[in-house]
């Protein structure tokens, strides 16, 4: 059984792998023996997943990209593929929210938003399919959130991008799964990140949250673990398409 959900030999590519969501991916598919590509701005931030992997045993490299630089993602993904080969894993992490209300909302910080949540996951993917194609086996895995579905304050241009996440995430089934290359979407509820960091700062407004869940208490990053895991390794090969939730309950209630 310990097979179904072994990375040995598989290489994934982590987007926003310097933190938060991400980084706690990178670290968790190395712990179950996949090599590591981080990809994101800040090399420093990417040095301290790379350090935590290495800590652990595993073995990770550095990528530092412009990911909003639509243009650049081919040459990202062929670097992609110089440390340990051809990613057969690619996870979508980085993101970013603004928390705009709508009346506040700018062309800029709209595009942006859209580029870095939406567009690039399609066209990174994109540059990496037909490699996964020749090996006969993709994992993609996109992150939408609790806005894939739910509305909330500040959150019209974050919301949009989510939610296009998941239907992005239905169309990539539609197109690639047919060769081996499974679509899921992990959607998270509130974790503690650099992007939920003014909701945490309000201890009120988390307690709030935490209440709404069925669980009652808001998530660990940790927990996010097992699913990563088992929407890359063989245990899943027969899903694909699928956004999950990962909120204590919350879209529950």
């Amino acid at each position: 059984m310990t097979g179904q959900f072994d990375l040995t030999g598989s290489i994934a590519l982590v987007t926003g792998g310097g933190s938060g969501i991400g980084q706690r991916i990178a670290v968790a598919l190395a712990g179950a023996g996949a090599s590591i590509v981080v990809a994101a701005r800040r090399m420093e931030k990417l040095e301290e997943t790379r350090a935590a992997i290495e800590a652990g045993g595993g073995e990770a490299a550095c990528l530092q990209a412009d990911l909003e630089d639509i243009g650049g993602l081919e040459d990202v993904a062929a670097k992609a593929a110089q440390p340990f080969g051809a990613p057969d894993i690619l996870v979508n992490a980085a993101g970013v929210n603004f928390r705009e209300a709508a009346a506040d909302v700018t062309p800029e910080s709209w595009t942006r938003t859209l580029a870095i949540n939406l567009t690039t996951p399609f066209f990174l993917s994109r540059a990496l399919v037909p490699a996964m194609k020749e090996k006969g086996r993709g994992r993609i895995v996109n992150i939408a959130s609790l806005q894939t579905v739910r509305a909330m304050p500040g959150g019209i241009a974050y919301g949009a991008s989510k939610g296009g996440v998941g239907q992005l995430t239905r169309a990539m089934t539609e197109e690639w799964s047919r060769f081996g290359i499974t679509c899921n979407a992990i959607a998270p509820g509130f974790f503690p990140t650099e992007l939920t960091a003014p909701v945490y700062e309000d201890q009120g407004r988390l307690d709030a949250l935490a209440a709404q869940t069925a669980m009652g208490r808001n998530g660990e990053l940790n927990d996010l673990d097992g699913l990563a895991v088992f929407l890359s390794a063989p245990a899943s090969d027969y899903i694909t398409g699928q956004i999950i939730f990962i909120d204590g309950g919350y879209t529950a209630k």
